[in-house]
């Protein structure tokens, strides 16, 4: 294991154009923490990412003497250390719940993601299918409250929204006639401070 270089404040080495580093942005942007953001290029990392993290990978988070190298393990790290606002529900069933979530999020969307995003021919176009099939199917739920099955924005946004905001660039376009409250949803994600606050010069250009 390597050696961890105190530092005085918050590092987080992230690639400027990945879903996942891109949900803990929002939480850091959410919570206002001070931190020193590191865009980092996923194929010429520098040499002290492999110091700090044994895998090597993106996104990592540096606090002081801890570090962490999975998106949502930081998320609820950062829930915790930075209570105001919170993201996660207050009771055990709720955060389960939420967790749970966030779990078929990965489980049904971040395969098709990959896919979309580094496949080629016939298997991309049909994963695109089998997303845009799956979100126009979850639309109606987002009628019924403001953000995802809750009155509050959560932790489970802060994952639903960087794929949200991809979605033209990988060539989905949803239906307005069916997902217009999943576009209303989308419209209230994309206007936060917070997310704007998030978004890197990469993504910027994703919606340009």
């Amino acid at each position: 294991m390597g050696v961890v270089t105190k530092r005085s404040s918050m590092t987080f080495f992230s690639d400027a154009a990945d879903h996942y580093s891109h949900r803990v942005r929002i939480v850091l942007a959410e919570k206002g923490v001070a931190v020193d953001i590191y865009d980092v290029d996923p194929d010429n990392k520098p040499e002290e990412i492999a110091t700090l993290n044994p895998y090597n990978s993106l996104p990592t988070l540096v606090d002081r003497e801890l570090v962490l190298y999975e998106p949502n393990v930081m998320m609820e790290y950062l829930d915790e250390r930075f209570p105001h606002p919170p993201l996660l529900p207050v009771y055990p069933v709720a955060r389960a719940q939420s967790r749970l979530w966030i779990n078929r999020i990965e489980k049904d969307w971040g395969a098709l993601i990959r896919t979309i995003l580094t496949g080629k021919g016939k298997e991309v176009d049909e994963a695109r299918k089998e997303l845009t099939e799956s979100l126009i199917a979850i639309s109606p739920i987002f009628a019924e409250m403001p953000y995802f099955m809750s009155e509050e924005f959560s932790i489970v946004d802060c994952c639903i929204a960087p794929i949200l905001w991809r979605l033209p660039a990988m060539g989905i376009e949803l239906p307005e006639k069916q997902c217009k409250a999943l576009l209303q949803y989308m419209e209230r994600l994309f206007d936060r401070e917070s997310f704007q606050a998030s978004l890197s010069e990469a993504e910027r250009e994703m919606r340009d």
